[in-house]
């Protein structure tokens, strides 16, 4: 009896660890960047599996390993993908020439020029993304990324840096 239960504990963990590593975690958003979809304190799941099979599309909300400092997880959307071009100006976010229409993102200084409200046309590499905070002004992201030891901007994140994307329940 003591060793079905121990057996059965046993499996129980080993199937948790295995779902968690490779299909579905329990995400919890602690900073701003997000809002107004995803708010400070909120709990998600991210879900892995998808991404095990394609590559991220543009509008993913996606979590991935930091570009800047690897020991953290960040939380962004997708804007470019590989093959596209991006460009910003004034804030305003242009796909392969054509201005997006973007409900979701939030300005808090919208009459402020900040770092990365103008960007130059930007070929987004194979097997890379152009990801961006929907709190824009708020988030650190593909606009003001830079390598601490060479100072050399770091636009886009590598697809296999991404984690999962996130599931939104509503």
């Amino acid at each position: 009896m003591i060793k079905r239960l121990a057996f059965l504990v046993l499996l129980a963990f080993a199937g948790t660890v295995l779902l968690r590593t490779f299909v579905i975690e329990g995400i919890y958003v602690a900073s701003a960047s997000m809002e107004p979809t995803l708010h400070v304190g909120t709990n998600f799941f991210l879900e892995k599996l998808t991404l095990r099979f394609s590559k991220p599309r543009r509008g993913d909300i996606v979590v991935f390993v930091s570009p800047v400092n690897p020991g953290k997880d960040l939380i962004k959307r997708v804007i470019a993908v590989g093959g596209d071009k991006i460009e910003i100006k004034d804030k305003e976010v242009f796909l392969n020439g054509t201005k997006l229409d973007e409900p979701y993102i939030k300005h808090t200084r919208s009459n402020e020029i900040l770092q990365g409200d103008n960007i130059e046309p930007l070929d987004v590499p194979r097997d890379s993304v152009f990801v961006m905070g929907d709190n824009r002004d708020e988030s650190g992201d593909s606009r003001d990324w830079k390598n601490k030891d060479t100072g050399q901007h770091i636009y886009f994140v590598t697809c296999d840096s991404i984690k999962g994307r996130i599931i939104l329940l509503y």
